[in-house]
């Protein structure tokens, strides 16, 4: 249902982006760095199983429209739970608990399950971001008042659109992620060298090791991905998150990987390892990344038993390699970071933006991020502080 907020101008709440035209979103949605918000890929997710009410992801996208076109939307969910977020409010929840304070649902904005900053309102070019700013804050604050909803949050969002809506009064809150780029690199030994002797060492080490073991790792990209090799990637992911628990977030069904070989392929990068002389249709492992323009994505990855080393060649090393020669500028490789400080992905701000609608969890979360804030900002510095690198690095852009 339409509801008018000035003449010519409206907003609906829609629960199934099918909803709206493909070209239309991905008019908002193609200008964006990040692929992740782009129709095929949200669709997919609803589409697929992966992403609705029965997982605690039930769609709930705001619109706006003036005559018939639309003008704006926000990726949004009714979340019954706080699992896939890789932002951790459990303790909000907890609180809120002991509040007498109904947490869920609240109102999410994200990719789901997608930890990669970039989020933000889709805004057609033209139109006055301010003034469609706010017409998208009010009509969130009146749903979340009118359904009793406790919070708005936005995750990973994009730092230019972070200072507008703090504008608008949202609480930021400051995290991390460990994020590579490419300071002037032209082939795989430019990384290397900006390592002291030590991890360079590691890292020749550990390639060796590979290839050592008869493994052959090769980048596929687009059409060069067999349709096989999409539904061997849900087994590994499947097999993964079955093995390690994975924070409760296996969500995606082999359906989802399915739809991305017929409709979003042209965004998919495979590092798939082979035996010697194995079939490029039967890899024993296998990373799954995203690319566009010039970032670089990693999300998942699987294998059917563990060899030495495979894992940082699979997920780091050939997606960076790869990444060098096809003019990649960053490379997010996923949520944690054991592994990818020593590896060259220093520690790199992100941030989340919170609106409290219950006046006592407010009160006592607005300040309390203040203090969190600080202590994350410190703890990015003593991260970046113990890189592996050579005093003579280039400076990074945090």
């Amino acid at each position: 249902m339409l509801e008018q907020l000035k003449p010519q101008v409206s907003v609906a709440w829609i629960d199934n982006i099918a909803e709206v035209p493909q070209t239309a979103w991905d008019a908002l949605a193609i200008p964006l760095q990040t692929p992740f918000f782009e129709w095929n890929w949200l669709h997919n997710m609803e589409a697929s199983g992966s992403a609705t009410a029965k997982t605690g992801w039930l769609p709930n996208h705001l619109t706006v429209w003036r005559q018939g076109e639309l003008i704006a939307a926000a990726p949004m969910y009714l979340k019954g739970h706080s699992r896939g977020e890789f932002v951790f409010d459990h303790q909000w929840a907890d609180l809120a608990y002991r509040l007498g304070v109904e947490y869920y649902p609240k109102l999410l904005g994200m990719s789901p399950v997608t930890p990669v900053t970039g989020y933000r309102f889709l805004i057609a070019p033209g139109e006055d971001e301010e003034e469609i700013t706010g017409i998208m804050v009010h009509a969130i604050d009146e749903f979340c008042d009118r359904h009793n909803i406790s919070c708005c949050n936005f995750l990973y969002v994009d730092p230019e659109w972070r200072s507008r809506m703090e504008r608008f009064g949202y609480t930021p809150w400051l995290h991390h992620s460990y994020i590579w780029q490419n300071t002037g690199f032209n082939t795989f030994d430019d990384y290397l060298a900006v390592f002291n002797a030590n991890q360079r060492r590691n890292i020749k080490r550990e390639r060796k090791a590979v290839a050592t073991a008869g493994i052959e790792v090769k980048a596929l990209h687009g059409d060069d991905i067999p349709h096989t090799l999409l539904l061997r990637m849900y087994q590994f992911y499947s097999d993964h998150c079955d093995r390690f628990g994975w924070w409760g977030s296996k969500y995606l069904t082999k359906q989802f990987f399915e739809e991305l070989y017929h409709n979003f392929r042209d965004r998919v990068l495979l590092i798939a390892a082979y035996p010697e002389g194995n079939d490029i249709r039967h890899p024993i492992a296998m990373s799954f990344c995203l690319t566009k323009g010039e970032q670089l994505y990693g999300r998942y990855w699987g294998c059917n038993y563990d060899i030495d080393s495979l894992h940082f060649e699979a997920c780091y090393y050939k997606p960076i390699e790869w990444g060098i020669e096809h003019g990649i500028q960053s490379f997010d490789p996923g949520a944690g970071g054991q592994h990818k400080k020593r590896r060259g992905f220093p520690a790199t701000p992100n941030h989340s933006l919170h609106r409290f609608y219950n006046q006592r969890l407010g009160q006592i979360l607005r300040p309390y991020l203040k203090e969190v804030n600080l202590m994350e900002a410190q703890q990015i510095d003593a991260i970046n502080e113990g890189l592996p690198f050579k005093e003579t690095m280039p400076e990074l852009k945090m």
